[in-house]
Formats: C-alpha cells, structure tokens, sequence
C-alpha cells in the first residue's frame, strides 16, 4: 500500500476539494508511478481505477478485476498518510485487490412505490446480497418506471431515497457492488430511444401487464410510458452488458423481450449487445412468497390490503398478528393436515415456504414435524422476526444518515455511467450517429 497527501497550495486558502487543478495533476503523475509498480510486481494486466473515498468505505472494492485501486478523500486514516488523525488533507491510497467473482455481470432494480415486504426480501434482495460475492453487480432504484402511474413528486423523491436506504440495510455494500438511481446515469434514458426505434407496437401490445391494465379500463387508462416501459427495461439491462438479470415469473416475458431486442439490433448493425439470460432463486429460496390472506396470489405491494403483507418495518407484534391470522384451511387438526400441498392447501403450503425460506430446508420435510396449524405459524412468526430484526436495526441507523446514502448513490452512478456510457457510445455508432 502507498499514499500521497497533495501540497496543493489551495489548501492554505481554504479548498476543500481533492480535485482542483494542482492536485489533479499530482495525482495523474503519482498514480502512473504507483500503478505501474502494482501491476507489474503483484497484479499483471490489472487496470486502474480512481475514486473517491466516503463514509461507506475508501474504494476498495473487493474482487473486482479493477486493481490497483486509486483513491481520493479526506480525514483519511492516519496510518495511510503518516499525518495526524485528524489532519485534513486530500490522501490518494493505491491498493491491490484479487479478482475472486465470476466474469459476469448481473442486474436487477427495484421501483421505489410503496414501503418493500418479506416477499420482496425473501424473492429477490436477499439474492442480491447473495450476487454481489459472486458476479459484477449492478442494482438500481427505477425511479423513471415509476412514472408510468400518477404519483406525488414530492413523495417520489423521498421514497427513492427510503428505498436505497432499505437496500443498504438488507445487505447491499457499496464496495462489493454498483447501487444507483436510475436517473441518475442518463443513458438509460438515450438507449430507450434508440431501442424503441428498433421495437414494434405488435410485441409491446403482446406484454402481459399492459394487456391486463387495458382489459380493466381500456387503453386510455394505460399512459403511453407504460406501454413502452418493457423497451427502458430493456435499456436498463444492455447497458451494462448484464448476462444474468434476477426475475420472477411476472417478468419473464419482459426479459424475452430484451432478448428479442439485443439480437435484432445485434443482427441489423453489429455486434452490440450482450444477450441476458435469467437468474432464478434456488427451489424453496423463496422466489414466490404468497399473501397470507390470498394465499393463490403472490405477495405484492399491490395489493388491496395490507393485512397478508409483512412488511420489513412491521413491528414483531404486528407480525405474528398477521401470521397468524394467515389463511390455512378446513381440515381438522392431526398428523397428516399439515403438509406440502401447493394446489390443494395453498395457505399451509405457503406457511411451509415461508419458514423453509427463512430457516432453511424443504417445505415438505418441514411440513412432517407438525401436526397442528397454531405451532405452525408460531415458529413462522418467530422466524420472520428474527429474520427481520437485524435489517430493522440497521436501517434506523442508516436513516439517521441521509447525507451518507447519497453519498453511496452518488458514487454509483459515477461508477455506473463509466459502464453505461461505452455502451451508448457504441450504440450510437452502430446506428449511424454522428459521434460528438
């Protein structure tokens, strides 16, 4: 490890930036030095990556095929810069990291409508934490896709953040991955067109959720964004070369459509694009947590009533209330009334999933321990509580933090632009624009 504290004169008057001119240039000749010793002595071939250091980490990011790392902040620990703890002065650290993930990148986002629930957890985002050791992961909050339904600006905005914060709180580590707002990195926005240039009225009339929203109020309910919204889908998975993206049954189709998009553009102008394919949650991971109360239906924000819903902040009492008030069935109680029956016991069966998912295990054998349905959601109720526990607590403390996940937000979308950017460029070029 090397540092280098700048002597930018600046700093006498007053700047408070790591990145004036003088100590821009500092850095540019220093990190050239220390790069190319890292890369030669420990890390042959590695790239070198500049960033700024924050209140989440220094830049470091493990695994990533991105060492020797350069970083920039202030209050940086002493014993990087040989100065006093607390000395402020802009310190660039370089370090060396070893790529342990897979070479593929994975996606996935998360619209910012409504407070997330276990269903959400257990389905996708404990996946995520799961990704981000495994593969270059990028996840975003799709703040644009929740423009497609009339909402409050005011409440959009506090909830994109409420959300990122959520993020971070079950699990997300802004060293180990890309977290972002989508409209944050605007390339999202100039692929879509591109893409919906390529697209036809046929296959997004074809896409499930417009046909539903239009069979129940006609196609003047549905707004224009949310019949093309599939194509900025799409654009949110190209850019980043994604070959694995997270989705559930409802959104498969979507996925397809991207194929579809990738391979035609692929086909009429060059080699562009990365073509995804689906990362599914193990058997019994949870992928599909049903409501407690409708227990045919998935558990869904959606949905009309909160009461088959255990949201990530509900309070324990609240949880086992709802537990148990799930919807099982008729049979009387006795060995062989709790079993694993998804089509003829769908609320048992969704009991089962839920403690199988959250303790581990295969709901039919969990299903043979029980004979009555009160113990069975006891132990559920037990078990999301305890699950939910530590996430509550570090969400409260992230709350208290605003200023720090924008920081982490704000670093991601320089992150993600650096990727999504080279994509649009050679998108633009294969299409035929003229480069600026």
């Amino acid at each position: 490890m090397a540092a280098f504290a700048c002597t930018c004169p600046n700093e006498q008057a007053g700047c408070t930036t790591a990145e004036c001119d003088q100590a821009a240039q500092q850095l540019r000749a220093w990190a050239a030095r220390c790069a190319g010793f890292f890369t030669q002595e420990t890390n042959p071939g590695a790239r070198v990556h500049i960033g700024r250091g924050g209140r989440f980490g220094h830049g470091y990011r493990r695994g990533r095929a991105r060492s020797p790392v350069v970083t920039a902040g202030y209050n940086a620990p002493s014993y990087w810069t040989g100065l006093a703890p607390r000395a402020r002065v802009p310190c660039f650290v370089v370090t060396t990291a070893k790529t342990a993930k897979s070479t593929k990148t994975v996606l996935s986002g998360i619209q910012p409508t409504g407070e997330p629930h276990l269903g959400n957890y257990l389905g996708a985002l404990r996946w995520w934490v799961d990704f981000q050791d495994r593969y270059d992961a990028f996840y975003c909050v799709v703040d644009l896709h929740a423009l497609t339904v009339p909402g409050d600006p005011e409440v959009l905005s506090k909830a994109t953040l409420t959300m990122a914060t959520f993020l971070l709180a079950c699990g997300l580590d802004p060293e180990r991955c890309t977290l972002f707002v989508q409209s944050h990195v605007h390339e999202h926005a100039e692929l879509t067109w591109l893409l919906e240039c390529s697209a036809s009225m046929g296959e997004l009339a074809r896409m499930t959720q417009f046909k539903d929203k239009t069979s129940k109020g006609g196609e003047e309910a549905a707004r224009l964004g949310f019949f093309a919204y599939p194509v900025l889908m799409a654009a949110d998975i190209l850019l980043y070369n994604a070959d694995l993206v997270p989705v559930g049954d409802d959104q498969r189709q979507h996925l397809e459509l991207t194929r579809d998009l990738a391979q035609r553009w692929n086909t009429r102008y060059g080699e562009t694009f990365t073509i995804p394919e689906a990362a599914i949650a193990p058997a019994g991971g949870g992928a599909r947590i049903m409501d407690l109360q409708d227990p045919v239906h998935k558990m869904s924000k959606s949905s009309g009533s909160d009461a088959g819903l255990i949201f990530l902040l509900d309070d324990p009492k609240v949880i086992e209330r709802k537990v148990k008030r799930a919807v099982t069935d008729l049979d009387p109680p006795g060995p062989g009334a709790v079993r694993w029956d998804p089509k003829g016991k769908p609320g048992v069966s969704n009991l089962l999933e839920l403690l199988a998912a959250l303790k581990g295990g295969k709901p039919a054998e969990i299903a043979a321990g029980y004979e009555s349905y009160g113990r069975l959601k006891a132990d559920a109720a037990e078990a999301a509580i305890e699950t939910l526990r530590p996430l509550q607590d570090r969400y409260r403390e992230l709350a208290q933090e605003p200023a720090s996940v924008r920081a982490v937000l704000a670093e991601g979308a320089v992150r993600a632009s650096e990727v999504a950017s080279r994509t649009l460029e050679r998108a633009q070029a294969a299409i035929g624009l003229l480069p600026f």
